[in-house]
């Protein structure tokens, strides 16, 4: 398992459209709205605008990033790479298991960068604690996304696959107010948005900067969701592999 693992990570860094999506994005994204933001604070709080952004952006690299597996992994079972591997030592849970774990592996550089780009341009000011909940926290708490990336690349064909990974970066990036913020929309809206997984992973970095009150039910949350998703990828997979 760890020569296949070392192989995954490889594979998944030398691809430009990861660092491109994952890191870049993201980042030029946060320095682009923090010119635009300004000076401004947060309605309601003196915390500024070019903190409370990096909540969100460096979410979504994160959230990207961890997705990103699933294309690989409908690209394998397209190729019949998968099946193949269904013949070597490599059982079923360690090849899951290493999908995930490259999927954390490499969500873990886009928080890290996109925080950098707060404190080193932007000049962000927080305290120890509030940068390692801002990027560790928002890493660690990106675990579901990571396990919703293999989900689609076991139920997704390689030709649509992109298109849906796509749909559910774009749309939970917006809806749940990773690429923009939310504090300019109704109060419904960020209400009805607390339904979807993404706008609490950007919760764990907005509790670092507002104070922690809500910050313990976006862990049991998003632990739901993993466990949800999980028990899902293990259906999909096994079902696959009966049919095959």
């Amino acid at each position: 398992m760890t020569g296949y693992l070392t192989l995954e990570i490889k594979r998944m860094l030398r691809t430009p459209r990861f660092v491109l999506f994952a890191i870049a994005l993201p980042t030029l994204l946060y320095l682009l709205q923090s010119g635009l933001y300004k000076d401004e604070s947060v309605p309601g709080t003196d915390v500024k605008y070019k903190a409370y952004l990096l909540c969100g952006l460096a979410a979504y690299g994160a959230f990207v990033s961890a997705l990103s597996t699933g294309i690989r992994i409908a690209a394998e079972r397209s190729g019949g790479w998968q099946a193949q591997l269904r013949l070597t030592p490599l059982s079923p849970k360690a090849y899951l298991l290493s999908k995930v774990v490259v999927s954390m592996i490499v969500a873990l550089p886009a928080p890290i960068i996109v925080a950098m780009a707060g404190g080193f341009i932007e000049n962000v000011h927080l305290s120890a604690g509030a940068w390692v909940q801002l990027t560790l926290g928002t890493w660690l708490a990106s675990l579901p996304f990571a396990v919703l990336g293999v989900l689609l690349g076991l139920l997704a064909s390689a030709d649509s696959v992109q298109i849906y990974t796509a749909g559910v970066q774009l749309g939970f990036g917006f809806l749940s107010g990773l690429l923009i913020p939310l504090t300019g929309f109704p109060s419904w809206v960020a209400s009805a948005v607390k339904a979807i997984p993404s706008y609490w992973l950007a919760d764990i970095g907005h509790g670092a900067l507002l104070g922690n009150n809500n910050t313990a039910l976006a862990v049991l949350v998003l632990g739901a969701w993993t466990v949800a998703l999980s028990a899902l990828v293990v259906f999909s997979y096994r079902r696959e592999a009966a049919l095959a």
